[in-house]
């Protein structure tokens, strides 16, 4: 680790070979929440899912991981990077050995929750060593984030690629368990290549992480069984009521308390409270296309697990081309705010494609391809400007909070926006209960589409709104974030 005064001065020899394993540990955190995708079906019919619960082993992850996410950030900044980050392992491949061995639903919504709870440990803790290792050089650090977004990016799409090969010629228990060697590899080479870390004196807001996790947990619960009990009933009503006044409580302990779990204050930097807004609405169009494209390609075109993996590897392709070679100089030439306006404008236009030109009986060129590509693009565009947004001006000592609130948008805006997608889904599939079976599953599909294309675009308008541009003195510095 370079040596700390005033900041990280000496840079560190091992920090390229070490962001290596960082951007794995963080491709691996984001893949876990696409590589069941295309596994879903297989897993539906052997545990017995449901179609609306299928959504649970994509939704107990990710529930788990954001709602942790800030407490995950508070405790890299109180007891080390590096020893969160190898706890984080350590759970995460534990977790993921009891999903790959799920005997049934349950087991494996508990093997997800709790991979999630490693992956909120490894995130902030791995984003938070990326800033001190190449803080010292700021074309450096545009570089390192570079890598760090494509490797997201990258995890999300992949994921669903791996998914597809692993799914077809071997089982969906191996969706997780490929877990298990890669996180017994992290933990070998983590000692060599990461240093303690900075550790600092300070309390952990228990009650806060509590209030934030469960209002979480409550508010997805509450819309993903509205469709079965009603949105007119009181278990849905209360359910909803809850979880909104427990994140309300979250707030105002957070006001008060004296070390609280976020600072309110932080929200008072530039540009980040908007930048978590972006990440938010950019997950929110992002995850929900994703999934139901799988579902599309394998419930309505029959498309096999490992052709549904393969149809989507152009995304892969374009993501990882972008996010490492273009992108970066797309910032610097027009700045973070166009790039994401532009990004979800492109993610919103891919699912209206969707929403439009995805008939039962369509095929991977006409109907796939052309939608998925512009999506790619989009979030290839948006992802990097927005997480710098989110973390850019944020004190040294609150870097773990900043990368633990950034991936908290992101998660969170998943996990809420593909609860109301799926909602949605399936009222319109009920809704066209008296057509052809595979029609009204599509239709549902695409209303989907619809609303996700909704989401994105209101992001793009948010960020024209929310977003600040930086005065003319101080471009420069903004196009090297």
């Amino acid at each position: 680790m370079p040596t700390q005064v005033q900041g990280l001065t000496q840079a560190d020899p091992r920090r390229w070979i070490a962001l290596a394993l960082l951007c794995l540990a963080n491709f691996m955190v984001i893949m876990d929440t696409s590589i069941i995708g295309v596994a879903l079906p297989a897993i539906k019919e052997a545990l017995g899912y449901s179609q609306e619960s299928l959504q649970w082993v994509f939704n107990a992850y990710v529930i788990f991981f954001g709602g942790f996410l800030l407490l995950g950030g508070r405790l890299s900044d109180l007891f080390g990077q590096k020893r969160m980050f190898m706890w984080g392992f350590i759970i995460l491949t534990a977790a993921s050995l009891l999903a790959g061995l799920a005997w049934n639903d349950i087991a494996l919504n508990i093997g997800r929750a709790f991979q999630g709870f490693g992956s909120a440990l490894i995130a902030p803790s791995a984003l938070t060593i990326v800033m001190m290792l190449f803080n010292g050089d700021p074309k450096e650090l545009g570089k390192a984030l570079g890598f760090w977004g494509a490797s997201a990016a990258a995890g999300g799409s992949a994921g669903v690629f791996l998914g597809g090969v692993i799914t077809e010629w071997w089982s969906w228990e191996w969706t997780f368990l490929i877990n298990v060697p890669v996180g017994i590899l992290a933990l070998i080479l983590s000692p060599g290549l990461l240093a303690k870390g900075i550790r600092r004196k300070g309390s952990i807001d228990i009650v806060g992480s509590v209030f934030v996790t469960a209002a979480l947990v409550l508010i997805v619960y509450g819309i993903v069984t509205a469709e079965h009990n009603g949105w007119g009933a009181s278990t849905t009503i209360w359910t909803l009521i809850s979880g909104i006044a427990l994140f309300i409580l979250f707030i105002i302990v957070q006001a008060f308390r004296k070390e609280p779990l976020v600072p309110l204050r932080i929200f008072k930097v530039p540009n980040l409270a908007a930048g978590n807004i972006a990440l938010l609405m950019l997950s929110g169009g992002w995850i929900p296309l994703w999934y139901f494209l799988n579902l599309y390609m394998q419930q309505v075109l029959k498309f096999s697990a490992f052709k549904g993996g393969v149809a989507l590897l152009p995304m892969t392709i374009v993501i990882a081309i972008f996010m490492i070679a273009i992108t970066g100089k797309l910032i610097a030439k027009f700045g973070v705010k166009a790039n994401i306006v532009v990004g979800l404008i492109a993610l919103g236009g891919s699912m209206i494609l969707f929403s439009t030109n995805t008939p039962v009986d369509g095929t991977f060129l006409a109907n796939v391809l052309p939608a998925s590509l512009l999506g790619a693009l989009g979030m290839s565009l948006a992802y990097i400007p927005s997480m710098m947004s989110a973390m850019n001006g944020a004190k040294p000592e609150e870097a773990g909070l900043a990368s633990g609130l950034a991936n908290t948008s992101y998660q969170i805006g998943s996990a809420i926006s593909l609860a109301i997608m799926v909602a949605i889904a399936a009222t319109t599939t009920s809704a066209h209960a008296g057509d052809d079976p595979m029609i009204a599953l599509n239709s549902g599909f695409q209303t989907a589409f619809l609303w996700s294309a909704i989401v994105a675009f209101a992001g793009a308008l948010l960020t024209l709104i929310c977003i600040r541009s930086p005065k003319k003195g101080n471009r420069g510095n903004t196009k090297s974030m």
